[in-house]
Parts: structure tokens; C-alpha cells; sequence
């Protein structure tokens, strides 16, 4: 089993982002808004479906172009969560799983990326075992109380509603990778004022 004390440091978030090499995250409420919706299919049985925003998952994207690798740890078990990870390249899909520390602990293992170098977004109380172990925790806008007190970064933005996007972003640009991805979209660097 690996030591997986706690790495948090006193430097600034930036500085942590710039030597981050994988982002995981938990779903509910991170990448979607926490809601499931029951929908009837043809036979009139009840199929689970979420909401994912679809900025989230450009980025998410960007990040593996970018070498990043990404993945999602999550407590509920949905055919909606694996079709959006395969859609945004993540590379590690846990469902089922309350107990997040095991799950995380195969993952570094299975990839042999340091628990400094990992980033890991939740907005529940079950995310903060992992959050206390990880180079970076961050919450979404969203997220509980408790968790907010727990992390080293909140976004802006609620889960489901933009605050991966802004993650990958934080990331991309403490990477130095930012400028690049302006530039293939041929978007001008806003001027130094």
C-alpha cells in the first residue's frame, strides 16, 4: 500500500498547478450540478441520465493534448458518466465506489504519478480523505461547507456549470500552455494594460 500522507505545501496555487500531471475528480456535483433525472426508454423501464456542460468537456480535452491525464472517481454508477468520460479522454473511469482512498491508491500505482502531482475536484464530504492526499484540492462554487474549508482553491463557478473549465484552464495557464491553445483558434492575447 503506498504512503499517501498528507502533501499539501505552503506554496501559492498557481505554483502547485504549474507541476500537476493528472486531474481526477468526482462527478456529481463536479461535472454535472449533482441532479440525476429518470427518464422512461421504449420499454418504459427508468434509465439514469445527467447534464454535463459542454465547456467542461473542450477542456478536459485540451488537457490530454496537453499530456495531462484526467479521470473521474465516483460513488454512483452511471452509463451517462462513462459515454461523457470517453467523449472527454479521460483515461481512469471508477464507479461504485464511496470509498475513494483504494481507487486512488491503484490509480497512482497503475500510472506512477506522484499524489503531489495530482489534482483531485469534489464537493462532498467523501472527497476530502482524497483532498487531504493530493497535491492540489480544489471545490467547485457548489460544493458543502465543509469541503470549502478543506481545500486550497474554490471556483468561481458551481459544479456542472463551467468550474472543471475553469480548472483545466488554471492548469493550462500555470503550464504554460494557455497562449498555444489562443493561438490555434487564432484568439488574440488581450492587450497589457
Amino acid at each position: 500500500m503506498m504512503n499517501m500522507s498528507s502533501v499539501k505545501t505552503t506554496l501559492g496555487v498557481t505554483e502547485i498547478a504549474a507541476n500537476i500531471r493528472m486531474l481526477l475528480m468526482d462527478v456529481d456535483g463536479v461535472l454535472t450540478d449533482g441532479k440525476v433525472f429518470g427518464i422512461p426508454d421504449s420499454s418504459g423501464n427508468i434509465v439514469e441520465t445527467k447534464g454535463f456542460d459542454t465547456q467542461d468537456g473542450i477542456a478536459l480535452q485540451w488537457l490530454s493534448w496537453k499530456g495531462l491525464v484526467t479521470g473521474v472517481i465516483s460513488g454512483r454508477v452511471s452509463p451517462a458518466t462513462e459515454a461523457r468520460a470517453k467523449q472527454c479522454n479521460m483515461t481512469y473511469v471508477y464507479q461504485g465506489h464511496i470509498e475513494k482512498i483504494p481507487i486512488v491508491e491503484e490509480i497512482l500505482t497503475r500510472s506512477g504519478i506522484a499524489a503531489s502531482q495530482v489534482a483531485y475536484i469534489g464537493d462532498d464530504l467523501t472527497d476530502v480523505v482524497v483532498m487531504n492526499r493530493v497535491g492540489l484540492s480544489i471545490a467547485p462554487a457548489n460544493a458543502r461547507p465543509e469541503v470549502m474549508r478543506s481545500v486550497q482553491h474554490v471556483t468561481a463557478s458551481a459544479g456542472g456549470q463551467g468550474a472543471v473549465r475553469e480548472v483545466c484552464e488554471l492548469l493550462l495557464k500555470a503550464q504554460g500552455h494557455w497562449e498555444d491553445l489562443l493561438r490555434k483558434y487564432e484568439i488574440k492575447a488581450p492587450a497589457a494594460g
